[in-house]
């Protein structure tokens, strides 16, 4: 049901070479671009996106407010986790079984929002 996410940035051109080095891992790639926004994605999946808040004001991060991805597998998790890590995101939460057949590593953007990705399944 999830057609897309966005994620406030202040800085686009920071955060959209991010987010072309991290998700290009996953094979996705720009969909949709123009000046105060960009989405990756994935034919026929949900997007990702970033952009400058519409109403003018600085953007912040969401308290409670989290992006999960899927990775396809739990290697995937690890890799992507460590990608991510070594674009300059910091870490949140290592890889790591939270639940039965539930397995993530959470990490923060540069610009502060909360990731994870994801694998359902051994």
């Amino acid at each position: 049901m999830i057609g897309y996410v966005t994620l406030g940035t202040n800085d686009l051109p920071r955060i959209a070479a991010f987010y072309d080095a991290l998700l290009g891992e996953l094979g996705a790639k720009r969909l949709m671009e123009m000046p105060h926004v960009i989405l990756w994605g994935l034919p026929g999946q949900p997007m990702l996106g970033v952009i400058r808040p519409h109403n003018g004001q600085p953007a912040t991060v969401g308290n409670g407010t989290m992006v999960s991805l899927s990775a396809g597998s739990r290697e995937a998790v690890d890799e992507m986790h460590a990608r991510a890590l070594s674009l300059g995101a910091t870490d949140e939460g290592a890889p790591g079984e939270r639940f039965k057949g539930f397995y993530a590593g959470y990490w923060r953007d540069i610009d502060g929002n909360k990731l994870n990705f994801f694998h359902m399944g051994a």
